[in-house]
């Protein structure tokens, strides 16, 4: 099978560097698959999962926002974060989740709205990942 390299890189790391037969994400227009010889492509990318199919294996990632580039042999990516699924601290994103939703029922006076529901998709889509659910 043929294969095209993918790095998956944030501002602290590369985060995944190899060669792989596909991957999917979440772009801002919808799900996309990106196999070898692609044709050449620059999109942004949403809160979302990416799952990189390598070796008869998948890994998921959970990400945020970012921007991909697609070439024939090689596709990049670069978000803010991501983390591989089985890296994922549970009890954690639930934490998180929970604190965005009592900040969203909660008046309205003290809180940035867009943060919030923000933090609640982050939360949603870790703790998504960490179950292997790739998409709803």
């Amino acid at each position: 099978m043929s294969k095209m390299k993918l790095n998956i890189v944030t501002p602290e790391e590369v985060v995944y560097d190899d060669d792989i037969e596909m991957v999917i994400v979440r772009t801002i227009d919808g799900d996309r698959g990106i196999m070898p010889r692609h044709a050449p492509l620059i999109t942004g990318l949403d809160i979302g999962t990416i799952r990189i199919k390598a070796n008869n294996e998948e890994h998921v990632l959970a990400a945020t926002k970012g921007y991909m580039e697609v070439q024939p042999e090689e596709t990049t990516i670069l978000v803010d974060s991501a983390e591989f699924a089985k890296e994922i601290d549970v009890e954690r994103a639930k934490a998180a989740k929970k604190r965005a939703e009592e900040r969203l029922n909660s008046p309205k006076d003290n809180i940035n709205e867009k943060r919030a529901e923000l933090a609640l998709q982050r939360a949603l889509n870790r703790l998504k990942a960490s179950k292997g659910r790739n998409f709803e």
